[in-house]
């Protein structure tokens, strides 16, 4: 065994190709072994790793590389979300085509994961822009059509005008473009949309089936879904509605609440809305207002309560005698419900907020429990939480439930104009995904229109609807729309000249299957349905929290729809889901202002901690720890961190620092700690390797070699229990331990066989243990240890469960059911010895006063009871 130090650049870069020549981490869909499917949410090939990758990447890799051991044939993929914007930005910035960038981006990062020694098998490799990929996703798309899981309608839009694309509801920031920073416009396109909602209730039943899903995701999923039971009532209109209707239909949870009733809301696209904007300039410019908003529920929660009166009144529905105004609302919402609500201020904040904006009556008909009917009020909150009806005529005293049945019985039992005023109903918040994107680097639609036909399905022998290359991003907008030629075809049906659709798929249609894909990549069909139903679901799925909600909310979709288009046969995608926390660091700002890198300053030596700008030698005001980001410059390259400590390291630190599913805090104290740890298990390792190599034969133990076998197999049962649970802060800590006690008995000399047997045993299974997180150090010592196989493809070593029993146990002791204190006896020790222990206690003699128990009732190894 060599005494220098561990090289991390020459070792690594060695195994990498050792394990590249022989294929270790490629798949065969034939192995007869039990399956298990590792993958980490795939990266957007922006043109860097960062730590963040690092972080989730180094989980994965720990499972698989475990999981492979335990004797499983593990699928561990790699692939590149490549589709989106960012690469028509970096078109328009740079004069460089969309498809260059993109790969190579990818060819780029590609380097940068290979150096940190992953167990990918990289035959499988895809990028979502590869037409061998979006070619399926378009037959998916077509046999999705077929299903009737597609369809065309004009919808209400996020509309870029500087972009001039369409924005989803996450990309609209404080109501501008994510990207140009232009203020945000609603318009009205044609869009093609996704049928998710027929799989509402069902998406949402099953969550409680996902009892390997973090339970905040699964809350996030059921929120987002919302399934809400309600009632839709008729409001009779007592002055004309524009639209000629007699009535306004509402939808509400909170049917107990109708004696509150304070005035009734409108959402700016309600037809009511609409129709009145026509000769009111007044309504009309409100409307056009409330149109910049944004259109998600968040943009419009957040924004300034605000509406305008129609003049329109409506009668009561519980009591005639009263009139309620109406109101345009800029907080309503047209696609939940009927865009028409009423509004009961006490007891719902948003309403509360537009009443006390516009002097309207808030009446509170929830009482709380203790409160006093008399002098119950509501301020500026809205009650909203249990109580008793009342002020409320015949509701008064009820509970809230048998508010809500009350009131629905009544009123169904009333109609107008032939039909009930009420029904009840359950709605959901989910809305059919609208896929269509305004833009050149997406996977086209595969439909094309015809002036005779309409609109054609194109067929499935003309797939691909391949991109043409020859585009340019000279004006804003889709390019696909300018192309001289690309989109004029023939009709599929009639062969008469037509359009092709220039419309491209949400990026999130990309993603929404790839864990499919990867089971047969090369397959000519979208699926191999035998792969997919043998792989799936992924067993362990890891990435970032951000992704909580459509994400997996649309591959859960997905799978519904392929399963019924006979692509696979199952629903839920991802059986076990893991969301790890964020890389941060401290950020740095300049004298002037101006965010500074880690690599920018200077720390300074003293008594309080400061820094100074390397350039200035300026003090530099070191700010809290945020989140890596290029923003701040608060990040750290993974590429200097492996090419100056090794992968090994950056692994490590990753993985030790604290509880994966929380924030890590990167310091180069805290790296420098884990390459000290990396040189300190190549000295320890080398130091047992010198010695002679254990026989098959295990010799008689003395108690030295004994306790340290002892440690070995705590530690290996520990470790694999951590790793199957992820906590891999965990086992990081006891191969620490473990370290420690393997040095105690190394360093107190190697004198005596067994010692030595045992010694090499713990530095066999330290490396085991190891090879999951640093898989390079691993193979390096276990090839000093005189293995000529690879640590990769060995076996995950045997608990010897006798070993985990200890010999002695401690008992608790207690006098006359109170206890007293506790004894350590042998674990085999009789009753008549744990009665003498028990009796030669101080604390037991002083408590019996010099008297002899009554009784002493020895429960074997759990309790000792003595009755004075």
């Amino acid at each position: 065994m060599a005494t220098e130090r561990y090289n991390a650049r020459e070792v690594e870069a060695r195994w990498q190709k050792l394990w590249d020549e022989k294929d270790v981490f490629k798949t065969s869909n034939d192995d007869p072994r039990e399956k298990y499917y590792v993958l980490e949410m795939f990266p957007y090939p922006s043109g860097r790793i960062h730590m963040g990758h690092v972080r989730n990447y180094a989980m994965g890799d720990v499972v698989a590389r475990y999981k492979r051991a335990r004797g499983f044939n593990v699928l561990h993929p790699m692939g590149w979300d490549a589709f989106g914007m960012p690469a028509e930005n970096a078109a328009m910035q740079n004069n460089v085509h969309p498809k260059d960038w993109t790969y190579e981006n990818i060819a780029f990062m590609r380097g940068q994961l290979k150096i940190m020694g992953l167990s990918l098998d990289w035959s499988r490799e895809f990028a979502t822009c590869d037409v061998e990929y979006y070619t399926q996703q378009q037959r998916l798309f077509l046999k999705f059509l077929e299903a009737g899981l597609v369809y065309r309608k004009k919808s209400k839009v996020n509309w870029d005008p500087v972009d001039m694309t369409v924005l989803a509801n996450e990309q609209v920031i404080d109501g501008r473009g994510w990207r140009s920073g232009a203020l945000v416009e609603q318009r009205e396109l044609t869009q093609w949309f996704f049928k998710i909602t027929d799989y509402s209730e069902d998406l949402l039943e099953a969550i409680d089936t996902l009892d390997r899903w973090p339970e905040k995701v699964r809350l996030m999923q059921k929120n987002w879904i919302g399934k809400s039971e309600g009632l839709r009532v008729r409001f009779e209109f007592t002055t004309p509605a524009p639209t000629g209707d007699k009535t306004l239909e509402i939808f509400t949870t909170r049917p107990d609440t109708l004696f509150g009733a304070s005035f009734m809301g409108l959402s700016p696209d309600h037809p009511v809305s609409a129709k009145l904007a026509e000769t009111n300039p007044q309504i009309a410019a409100f409307i056009e207002e409330c149109r910049r908003i944004g259109t998600s529920a968040e943009a419009i929660e957040t924004a300034e309560k605000k509406g305008i009166d129609t003049g329109l009144r409506v009668k009561h529905p519980l009591d005639a005698s009263i009139e309620l105004p109406v109101y345009i609302a800029n907080f309503i919402l047209m696609d939940y419900g009927t865009g028409a609500i009423f509004a009961c201020p006490a007891h719902d904040q948003r309403d509360l907020d537009f009443a006390r904006k516009y002097g309207l009556p808030v009446r509170p008909v929830v009482l709380p429990k203790d409160a006093d009917a008399a002098s119950f009020t509501v301020a500026d909150v809205a009650y909203t939480d249990d109580g008793t009806i009342f002020n409320s005529g015949f509701l008064d005293g009820l509970s809230i439930a048998d508010a809500k049945d009350t009131v629905a019985k009544k009123l169904e039992a009333i109609e107008i104009d032939g039909a009930p005023q009420a029904a009840r109903q359950v709605n959901y918040r989910l809305r059919d995904w609208g896929i269509s994107r305004q833009r050149y680097w997406g996977c086209p639609i595969p439909v094309i229109h015809c002036d005779d036909c309409g609109v054609v399905p194109e067929n499935d022998a003309n797939l691909p609807v391949k991109l043409p290359d020859d585009i340019n991003f000279d004006k804003p907008g889709n390019p696909l729309d300018r192309h001289p030629t690309w989109r004029d075809c023939s009709c599929p049906k009639c062969g008469k000249p037509a359009r092709r659709e220039t419309d491209t798929m949400d990026t999130f249609v990309d993603s929404s299957w790839y864990f499919a894909r990867f089971t047969a990549p090369q397959c000519d069909q979208p699926t191999d349905p035998a792969a997919a139903n043998g792989w799936l679901p992924v067993d362990q799925y890891i990435g970032g929290i951000e992704h909580a909600i459509l994400h997996l909310l649309y591959s859960r979709f997905f799978t519904r729809a392929m399963q019924k288009v006979g692509a696979l046969d199952l629903k839920e995608p991802f059986k076990g889901l893991f969301t790890q926390g964020m890389v941060t660091h401290e950020t740095y700002k300049s004298a002037e202002g101006k965010w500074l890198s880690p690599a920018e300053i200077r720390f300074v030596e003293g008594a309080e901690r400061s820094a100074v700008e390397v350039a200035t030698g300026a003090p530099v005001t070191i700010g809290s720890i945020e989140k890596m980001s290029k923003s701040k410059k608060n990040t750290v390259d993974p590429t200097d961190i492996i090419e100056t400590y090794g992968a090994d390291t950056a692994r490590w630190f990753m993985l030790s620092d604290s509880p994966p599913e929380r924030d890590v805090i990167w310091t180069e104290e805290g790296v420098q700690g884990a390459w000290r740890f990396v040189q300190r298990v190549w000295r320890l390792v080398g130091e047992i390797a010198a010695t002679p190599a254990r026989s098959s034969t295990a010799p008689e133990f003395s108690d030295g070699a004994l306790e340290l076998r002892r440690a070995t197999h705590k530690t290996l049962a520990a470790v694999s229990k951590d790793i199957e649970t992820l906590s891999f802060n965990r086992a990081v800590a006891r191969i620490y331990e473990l370290v420690n006690q393997i040095g105690k008995t190394v360093h107190g000399g190697l004198t005596f066989e067994d010692v030595s047997w045992s010694a090499r045993e713990a530095a066999e299974c330290l490396v085991m243990m190891m090879a999951p997180m640093m898989p390079h150090l691993a193979e390096e010592c276990w090839k000093e240890l005189g293995h000529t196989g690879l640590v990769a493809e060995a076996s995950w070593p045997a608990v010897d469960e006798s070993l985990l029993v200890e010999d002695s146990i401690v008992l608790p002791i207690q006098i006359n059911g109170k206890k007293k204190g506790e004894i350590t006896v042998a674990r085999d020790a009789s009753n008549e010895v744990v009665e003498a222990a028990t009796l030669a206690q101080d604390f037991v003699q002083k408590a019996l006063e010099g008297r002899p128990p009554r009784k002493i009732i020895v429960v074997p190894q759990r309790i000792v009871n003595v009755v004075a």
